[in-house]
């Protein structure tokens, strides 16, 4: 969410970041927003002047009363009372209008980073950089759930008498795989200065709306019938939310935290669900990486965590890119964006299994995460990233360590988080 007084001093440049992202629906919420805080600051100075007028009344009928100057004395009375419903009138409209602002400020979108390359949807994402060769083995890669089905890891069908499409049982060696995985991210983050956290599954609407934009929360989450509660779609949210209503002292920053979760999400949209395989589904688990600093700091910090998430691909041996967001493909709350994407030997192309995002100080804004230093007070900045996501990493792993005859290599890195096994037969 963007700071009021630099919408007001700098429309122009608003205007062209919501061209920029392709959103012109949302310029005349520009002029409208910027009526509405006029006409909110000129209410506050009714407001304020009678107030002080009926203060000041309000002496002068003691004043008459003490002079025996009863019809003088009623006559301010009925001033007071006319100033009062006045007031009250005037503190409903600025009630009014001050949630108006609210709502067309959470939608306005953030300004995008100069460095954002301009496109209109994710067709337009810029490629950055390669780690590893992708490698194309001379024998079949199957889809990864008949890979996974070899092995009895996985039962879809149960999963969808149970609960539907976008869910599945994992079972076996394949469950112990995807358990593994988790908890070598774990690991791996703490390793790097990360500190483990298992967040709460669930958020109030308060913090949903202070993580994501509308539209971002209509498509994803799922919400507790009877309950101000939302089962979260990354522990991001919950996460972020952790910091709500705090006043940190600068020198605690930056605080840097990894989480596991389990996810839910409805994916509505144009993707929708992915019926054969664990792509896209509704369930799925996850480690998460967030950042909460100074705002000087948090670019810095952003090509941190994006080369966390590709040490750890290549720690297992899969390939990946990295894909600069264009500023079409930016959520609204965001920044700068670059995907981590895995190569599929199936596929023989890239796929996303990571996103690492600085949000600038737009949920600080929304939440009220402020920081106070030396200087004074002011919003902290918060970023994420997904350190890893299975089952969706697992198609990655799965495609680029299966062997010619069948068996799936685990590399060294994960052997001791799998009984020290070096494959799967």
């Amino acid at each position: 969410m963007l700071d009021i007084k630099f919408l007001r001093a700098n429309p122009d440049i608003v205007k062209q970041n919501i061209k920029n992202k392709f959103q012109d629906s949302k310029l005349p919420l520009v002029d409208e927003v910027i009526a509405l805080d006029l006409r909110n600051r000129e209410i506050k100075q009714e407001v304020e002047a009678l107030r002080a007028e009926k203060n000041k009344i309000s002496k002068m009928i003691g004043a008459c009363m003490a002079q025996g100057k009863k019809e003088e004395a009623e006559e301010y009375k009925r001033q007071v009372s006319a100033q009062g419903d006045t007031i009250e009138k005037l503190s409903v409209e600025e009630k009014e209008v001050e949630e108006k602002i609210k709502t067309i400020m959470m939608t306005i979108p953030n300004i995008i980073d100069p460095s954002v390359p301009i496109g209109k949807d994710d067709s337009e994402n810029v490629e950055l950089e390669r780690y590893g060769k992708p490698v194309v083995p001379d024998y079949e890669i199957p889809y990864h759930t008949e890979i996974m089905e070899k092995f009895d890891g996985i039962d879809l069908e149960s999963a969808g008498k149970v609960a539907g499409n976008g869910f599945y049982y994992l079972m076996g060696d394949i469950a112990r795989l995807h358990s593994a995985v988790i908890s070598y991210a774990r690991d791996f983050m703490i390793d790097r200065g990360f500190t483990y956290c298992i967040p709460p599954f669930m958020i109030r609407s308060n913090v949903v709306t202070g993580v994501m934009s509308f539209a971002e929360m209509d498509s994803m989450m799922y919400k507790i019938e009877g309950e101000d509660l939302y089962l979260i779609g990354t522990s991001e949210h919950s996460m972020i939310g952790k910091f709500i209503d705090t006043m940190l002292d600068e020198k605690t920053l930056p605080r840097t935290l990894t989480s596991y979760s389990p996810c839910f999400r409805k994916e509505k949209g144009a993707h929708g669900i992915e019926e054969r395989g664990v792509y896209r589904i509704h369930q799925f688990e996850k480690q998460e990486m967030i950042v909460v600093c100074k705002p000087e700091d948090s670019m810095k910090w952003y090509d941190v965590m994006w080369k966390n998430t590709v040490d750890l691909f290549r720690s297992l041996d899969i390939p990946v890119r990295t894909l600069e967001c264009c500023s079409g493909d930016l959520a609204d709350l965001k920044v700068k964006s670059v995907d981590v994407e895995a190569w599929s030997p199936r596929q023989q192309k890239y796929f996303e299994v990571g996103s690492c995002s600085n949000l600038g100080d737009a949920q600080a804004r929304r939440l009220n995460i402020r920081v106070k230093g030396e200087d004074g007070k002011y919003f902290a900045h918060t970023l994420n990233n997904t350190v890893v996501a299975p089952p969706r990493m697992l198609i990655a792993f799965l495609e680029n360590n299966l062997q010619a005859d069948g068996s799936i290599k685990i590399p060294a890195a994960l052997q001791p988080y799998m009984g020290g096994k070096t494959e799967i037969k």
